[in-house]
């Protein structure tokens, strides 16, 4: 079996201590555990010497029959008989067994020594046991698994009773779902139009449809953006994009993929029966109190079909400048050219690099009663108040350029287009921009002055876009280290030469380590590097003349402005991030 897979979905170690275990091979915990609770104002002397009668006469652990007297708290005790052995401590609960691990142990040899498989994080196996401090029984297991052993305490009673219920065949279904509160996800009758006999009947049972919900509600509590569900040769595979990366979080057995793949179609109204062509679809949803709306994308593959979720929270997003993390200094240039009457103002950067929050942004601060602001857009992600949103696709009868041909009739101030994608879209929206309009867009390059050099590949006239264009917003947004794991170290100064670094080197900096909190990336939550390339009248004469990317660039620099990497690494030197991300996202030769 694998041993790579990633974490499980849910690990609440809330009862889990952060102490390494130490152990010893007469590790024992000196004093009786009775006259250590005692001591510590946990338990009374009568409470004691009721619970020593009553254990006198059963075969049980003390900590046992205090348990079963209730003058303790499980979890008080866990934490309690952790710190005297040394080692963490965890209430077991469904949600807490990841089912590709269990059977690493074989069930006989789990019941003989009281211990369950959990998960398993960078090739370590974490193991509950009654004894997690013998260490022939912790030997026995890393010979079994082949992996290293992480043990934690458990109560015996509370491990022999998962143990019957992690080695039944259904567990890989149950196990997951099992902490998802009722209530949490609730699908709006909108959202589907048949009934629920009919869904359960055609994805064979509600473990199904428990499954997906819990895919659901957890991606959504752990701030996903997207949901991938895909076949593999042996099962499928879940994983979330979060703060930009993919993260393996699930394998479901490979014969759930049909059976969640239409319970997925069906809430979001596609053809069930088609399996050859691609999909689109949405899900309005209310998960936790929250307003959550679902993107559903599917794909044939040549193992079964795939399924991506864009995942749209509201609360999740902010559409005012002024909250996204701009610089002053470029914050204000931004506004300054929101402000012109006619033009076009562009943002680019890859996909995912929060373009089109930056645009929903530039519009909610413009907007007015007193304007006609009309958006194309391929989807409409987010619905906006004073706001003319036309859904267009290039597939279909209605494209970019037919849209904006329509939207000029429609005598509109503000115009929107999500992509310009090609030179028919281009020549459309320069000439509005031409004629009064203030146009916004987006396109993809690497920064803000190869906008200027695509534009042009694109068949615009050099004086047109020299007339037209107001400005470029180049952005990317970056990982934020995590506070839980900082650390402040020295770079080497080969990676302070290839990023030309001209700050203090002997300066510290800093990056995460890794821990639960950010399940070992380092990274928690994300902010944006913006770099704003405003026209004035030095940059229309070189683009008049043609001029090239590293033209464009050299005279921005001369006139004080910064670049991406500039921003990248002022950000790194305030701690937010760390030269490495910096690297990764924003360097470029």
């Amino acid at each position: 079996m694998s041993t790579n897979t990633a974490q499980p979905i849910t690990v609440d170690l809330s009862g889990l201590n952060a102490k390494p275990p130490k152990f010893g091979p007469k590790a024992r915990i000196a004093i009786p555990l009775g006259e250590h609770l005692v001591h510590a104002g946990l338990l009374s002397d009568g409470d004691l010497e009721a619970a020593l009668v009553r254990h006198s006469s059963t075969h049980s652990q003390l900590g046992e029959t205090l348990l079963e007297m209730g003058f303790v708290e499980e979890d008080t005790l866990l934490l309690f008989l952790g710190q005297q052995l040394g080692v963490p401590s965890v209430r077991l609960r469904s949600g807490i067994v990841d089912p590709n691990f269990v059977r690493l142990i074989p069930r006989s040899k789990a019941e003989a020594f009281s211990a369950l498989a959990l998960f398993c994080v960078r090739g370590r196996l974490t193991v509950a046991m009654a004894e997690p401090s013998n260490l022939r029984q912790l030997d026995e297991l890393e010979r079994i698994t082949g992996l290293p052993i992480r043990p934690v305490l458990a109560m015996r009673s509370a491990i022999d009773r998962m143990l019957a219920h992690c080695y039944e065949e259904n567990f890989a279904v149950d196990a997951i779902t099992a902490d998802l509160e009722e209530k949490s996800l609730e699908i709006h009758a909108d959202a589907v139009d048949i009934s629920l006999a009919d869904v359960e009947s055609l994805t064979d049972g509600s473990p199904i449809i428990n499954l997906v919900n819990y895919i659901i509600v957890h991606a959504i509590r752990q701030k996903a953006s997207d949901i991938h569900i895909e076949a593999g040769q042996h099962s499928s595979l879940v994983r979330y994009r979060v703060d930009g990366h993919l993260r393996e979080v699930l394998r479901p057995r490979r014969e759930f993929h049909p059976a969640m793949i239409s319970r997925i179609k069906v809430l979001a109204k596609l053809d069930i029966s088609e399996h050859r062509m691609p999909q689109d679809g949405r899900v309005h949803l209310t998960v936790d109190g929250r307003e959550i709306d679902l993107r559903i994308s599917t794909l044939p593959t040549i193992l079964g079909e795939k399924i991506v979720m864009r995942v749209l929270d509201r609360k999740n997003i902010t559409f005012y400048l002024d909250k996204l993390g701009m610089p002053e200094a470029a914050l204000n240039r931004t506004k300054a050219l929101l402000k012109r009457p006619h033009g076009l103002i562009l943002t680019t950067g890859p996909t995912g690099s929060g373009k089109t929050t930056t645009l929903y942004s530039a519009v909610e601060l413009i907007k007015s009663i007193k304007r006609n602001i009309v958006t194309v857009e391929d989807p409409v992600e987010y619905q906006l108040d004073l706001i003319n949103q036309v859904q267009v696709s290039n597939t279909k009868s209605m494209k970019f350029s037919d849209a904006l041909r329509s939207i000029l009739r429609q005598d509109p101030d503000v115009i929107m287009v999500g992509e310009i994608r090609d030179a028919e879209t281009a020549a459309i929206s320069i000439q509005a921009a031409l004629t009064g309009h203030l146009v916004l867009s987006t396109l993809h390059t690497n920064d803000s002055f190869s906008a200027v050099t695509r534009l042009l590949d694109m068949g615009i006239e050099p004086f047109k876009l020299s007339a037209a264009l107001l400005g470029v917003i180049a952005q990317r947004l970056v990982r934020t280290v995590c506070p839980s794991c900082k650390t402040s170290y020295y770079p080497a100064p080969e990676q302070l030469d290839a990023l030309q670094y001209r700050g203090d080197r002997r300066r510290q900096f800093v990056r995460g380590q890794g821990c639960r909190e950010c399940f070992d990336t380092g990274f928690r939550g994300r902010t944006g590097i913006y770099e704003v390339f405003a026209m004035d009248r030095g940059v229309r004469e070189l683009i008049s003349s043609n001029a090239s990317v590293d033209a464009l660039r050299n005279y921005h620099a001369q006139q004080g402005n910064g670049c991406l990497l500039d921003e990248g690494i002022r950000l790194a030197e305030a701690g937010k991030t760390s030269l490495d991300e910096i690297i990764e996202v924003a360097y470029s030769d």
